[in-house]
């Protein structure tokens, strides 16, 4: 029963994506590297969300020094093509409002969240009005995502996992709650993601010397080990097939991973491969990652 249900939403997903004009996104067991270019003149990007509905994509910035935690108001967020083209230098923040160490961003509908060391920002893509949100007690908030009607941002200093319902807290009366999902569990996360079983996707990151798995959370603050230990971990994506795109700074690589065939080499050469996003496209699955420690952006296209 469960194998029909599925073959039947592949068929329909297929159909949709037919109808408007996008290929579905092919399965990773099919998809090889094509193409690998990179877009310079950033100034140690941390983290790209990609907008294909929108056509563009979104980097975050440091600014001029790799200091992760100083608040120093020089932070920001770009816009993109999908290409990797500088549209606008300083897309965010507007006028009036400061960014300092902009991490991880998510991108819903007109809606953006971007971390920034102890808070979290939404902002509206139209008329970039912006709200913030403060995270008790955080010291390295990093990345966050959209799962249901909240948003969860991970802390690898604190190693805790935090909750923040409305996700869409910009035009609230009140203030939205935080809680602490997750803490104390030895993870570390960095990378978050949604995942297609409704758990989230964490990734962990400690040191050279402290290797860490991936993991998932459930909607009762549970954790387990998807994967064993495999490294210092940033940026995570799951595709349509289950497959997992990731990022690690011990290697330098991105690779895919599935618990049948562990992992596997995409791309390499990174100095600091940071929150990835990917989009699908007329020639498969676009992977972009910025490498924070290079100031650079790859555009890593795979297809068959």
């Amino acid at each position: 029963m469960a194998r029909g249900i599925h073959s039947g939403l592949a068929v329909l997903a297929f159909l949709f994506a037919w109808q408007i004009g996008t290929p579905p996104e092919a399965s990773a067991k099919d998809l090889k590297v094509i193409s690998d270019q990179t877009a310079t003149g950033f100034k140690f990007p941390e983290s790209v969300a990609c907008d294909a509905q929108g056509k563009a994509l979104y980097a975050s910035q440091f600014g001029s020094e790799l200091k992760p935690l100083e608040k120093d108001g020089k932070g920001k967020i770009s816009k993109l093509s999908l290409e990797g083209k500088v549209l606008e230098e300083t897309f965010l923040p507007p006028p009036g409002v400061i960014l300092n160490k902009p991490k991880g961003i998510w991108i819903r509908g007109n809606r953006l969240w971007v971390t920034d060391i102890d808070v979290v920002w939404v902002f509206d893509l139209k008329t970039r009005k912006g709200r913030k949100v403060a995270l008790p007690e955080a010291q390295f908030a990093n990345d966050p995502a959209i799962l249901g009607n909240a948003v969860y941002i991970s802390d690898n200093r604190m190693d805790r996992v935090y909750r923040v319902e409305p996700a869409d807290f910009l035009n609230m009366k009140g203030e939205p709650k935080v809680t602490v999902v997750a803490s104390g569990k030895s993870i570390n996360p960095n990378g978050v993601y949604p995942a297609r079983d409704g758990t989230l996707l964490m990734v962990g990151f400690k040191s050279p010397e402290e290797a860490r798995a991936i993991y998932a959370l459930d909607a009762k603050g549970g954790t387990k080990e998807v994967s064993k230990p495999l490294g210092r971990l940033d940026g995570i994506y799951q595709m349509s097939d289950g497959t997992l795109l990731v990022t690690d700074w011990n290697s330098g690589t991105l690779f895919s991973w599935t618990a049948k065939d562990g992992m596997k080499t995409l791309a390499s050469n990174f100095k600091g491969p940071a929150d990835l996003c990917a989009f699908s496209n007329a020639k498969g699955l676009m992977v972009v990652v910025p490498d924070l420690v290079k100031s650079e952006i790859r555009l890593i296209q795979l297809g068959r």
